[in-house]
């Protein structure tokens, strides 16, 4: 990949005089900090660098965020003060620098200097999400040059990656870049498993591609005999770690994995997604419950399509999603395509605080990393609480609310509101009494009921699979011990 400062600006959307000039400074101060370093593979370390500041240019972050890209090592690689730099490129930039300094002054070793890293990063990003994209940006081209990395070290990064930040990734609504880290982590963290997947979809690769040239074809043909003439198309095979995850699921049957093959229809309209919805239903058959309208009812990271499964007529099936382009955009870059710049301007601002519901689920992880002691209790509860597979259950206004799988109505109540959570009396879901601690499902609709005079026991505790939910009833059970004693 080419280094030059002309090629990352020409990557901007609509730089103005003054960003170009940013981009310069910040260029030529990286380039001269890192100048007599060298990467694992032998190339400068400014490569590195400039290869965060593409990430984040293609993004669709604004300047100041690409500026800091560049810099994100300097602090500790150039003989400047933090006073100093703040002088040359502002206090913004300082701060999102510092957010993602390397933490090579902690002492710490394996787990829990992975954890405490992962610590400060929380606390850095509750008050600017910026920082955590910036991290995504540098672990994305980190995890791209694992093969000149140590063995020992190429799976821990390898591991972390998918159990940490392609997971962030997804809660981000970044489709693109989780699958990025995903697979070029894969062969790292699990090479035998990875070499079955690929094995397994050698086997039916003709066959696949014939079968997705032919339906893709067909499909684009019935959409411009509709009128439709605005539209695009793409294909693609499922990834092979998402691949790896269904087949662990179905005991490794890859017939059992419908939506490996998927064509993509974007359309300027959500009517329009409706109408091509409407055409692919009248020319194939659609796979009974395998209809999803995202559009209608959007995932909790912001993600909007229609999916639908169909029998292509020839033996095969496929996954058809339609959506928008704006929709398009959402899904790939999720956060990212709200804290750039259109036109010039800023669409949303960044603070925690300002992102709204559709992230509340991150100042939950914050609260967990100042709430949790313990190192190990801190990651065990990172990856239940946020990293599980999800479930999403509706309120009975239609409200989306987003659970890690195995959760109870207990759970539910304390997502609502810990007032809610402490009173619970009765779960209907979907219209009908269960107990309190009864496993939720995806699509369930659950309304609580609640009574001032009840309050947690430690069956509660046993029934609750949420830290939010067992830290409120741990408390409860402790104040209630107190008011017996005296």
């Amino acid at each position: 990949m080419s280094s030059n400062v002309e090629d990352l600006i020409s990557a901007i959307k609509n730089p103005t005089e003054e960003d170009k000039a940013l981009i310069k400074k910040a260029y030529d101060f990286a380039a001269l900090a890192h100048k007599d370093q060298a990467r694992f593979s032998g190339e400068p370390y400014f490569v590195h660098c400039f290869a965060v500041a593409m990430n984040l240019a293609q993004f669709g972050m604004e300047t100041k965020v690409i500026a800091a890209g560049l810099l994100h090592d300097t602090l500790e690689d150039a003989d400047i003060t933090q006073k100093e730099f703040e002088a040359k490129f502002g206090k913004e930039i300082l701060f999102l620098v510092e957010g993602v300094t390397k933490l090579g002054k902690l002492k710490y070793r394996g787990e829990q200097r992975h954890v405490e890293s992962l610590r400060k990063l929380f606390i850095a990003t509750t008050r600017d999400i910026r920082v955590l994209i910036i991290k995504l940006a540098d672990r994305l081209h980190n995890v791209s040059t694992l093969e000149f990395v140590r063995p020992d070290k190429q799976k821990r990064i390898a591991l972390e990656t998918l159990e940490i930040y392609a997971p962030l990734a997804y809660r981000l609504g970044m489709g693109i870049i989780r699958h990025r880290l995903e697979e070029l982590a894969f062969p790292y963290a699990y090479p035998e498993e990875y070499k079955k997947v690929k094995e397994l979809l050698k086997a039916r690769e003709d066959e696949i591609q014939k079968r997705l040239e032919k339906f893709y074809r067909t499909l684009k043909k019935e959409i411009a005999q509709a009128g439709y003439k605005q539209f695009r198309t793409s294909n693609r095979m499922k990834g092979t770690y998402s691949l790896y995850k269904k087949l662990v699921e179905k005991k490794m049957d890859i017939t059992k994995i419908y939506d490996i093959m998927a064509i993509r229809v974007i359309v300027p309209t959500v009517a329009d997604c409706y109408g091509v919805l409407g055409i692919v239903h009248a020319n194939w058959r659609p796979l009974p419950g395998r209809i999803k309208d995202y559009i209608a009812f959007p995932k909790p990271n912001g993600y909007q399509s229609l999916h639908t499964t169909v029998f292509t007529g020839d033996g095969g099936i496929i996954e058809v999603q339609i959506r928008t382009e704006e929709m398009h955009q959402e899904a790939e870059y999720g956060i990212a395509s709200h804290l750039g710049y259109k036109e010039g301007i800023m669409k949303n601002k960044t603070r925690i605080e300002d992102i709204g519901k559709k992230y509340a689920w991150f100042k939950q992880l914050v609260e967990l990393q100042e709430n949790v002691s313990q190192t190990g209790e801190f990651l065990n509860h990172l990856k239940v609480d946020f990293f599980e597979n999800r479930v999403f259950v509706f309120t009975p206004k239609g409200d989306v609310i987003d659970l890690p799988e195995g959760s109870s109505p207990i759970d539910f109540a304390y997502a609502v509101h810990s007032d809610i959570g402490s009173h619970v009396s009765g779960a209907k879901v979907n219209g009908k009494f269960l107990a309190i601690t009864t496993t939720l499902h995806n699509g369930d609709i659950v309304e609580i009921e609640t009574k001032k005079s009840v309050s947690p026991t430690r069956k509660w505790l046993e029934g609750s699979k949420t830290t939010l939910a067992k830290r409120h009833i741990r408390i409860a059970l402790q104040e209630n011990a107190t008011k017996n004693t005296k």
